[in-house]
């Protein structure tokens, strides 16, 4: 690690993560009121179900891309950026690729499922990593 950085520990990836949901918030509701869900038929109706499911596969599926595209590209999500953090490559604190972006966020399920312990595994980790950073092989650093 460089001399211009430092991990990132858990409050202020907290607080970019709490961010950066605003931000989705913000930008969703909208979008969602504006292209419907799919709801407004009968909730007894299969096509109901069907579609609900298929517009919230579709909502998870645009976030995912959101989330990767703002790692390789910007190295962070704009709430990791507004804090002057930055996902880089734990090897070569490069941007990372589309691959590890991928293994990233696939590596959210694992930290959320047990009580979001890969989440509070930041704060012990001599690296500051979570179980999705430890997956991807990814660190989260702020700038100095």
């Amino acid at each position: 690690m460089s001399n211009k950085y430092a991990y990132a520990g858990f409050w202020i990836r907290l607080l970019a993560s709490i961010i950066d949901s605003i931000i989705m918030v913000v930008v969703l509701i909208p979008l969602a009121m504006l292209f419907g869900t799919g709801s407004n038929v009968s909730e007894n109706d299969l096509a109901s179900f069907q579609m609900t499911t298929a517009s919230e596969w579709l909502w998870q599926l645009l976030a995912a891309i959101f989330y990767i595209f703002c790692w390789v590209k910007f190295a962070g999500t704009p709430g990791k950026r507004l804090l002057r953090l930055k996902v880089l490559d734990e090897m070569t604190g490069e941007h990372i690729t589309v691959g590890p972006a991928v293994i990233r966020y696939i590596g959210y399920i694992p930290s959320t499922l047990v009580f979001c312990l890969g989440f509070f595994w930041i704060g012990f980790d001599n690296k500051k990593q979570g179980w999705h950073d430890k997956m991807a092989r990814t660190v989260v650093v702020k700038e100095l």
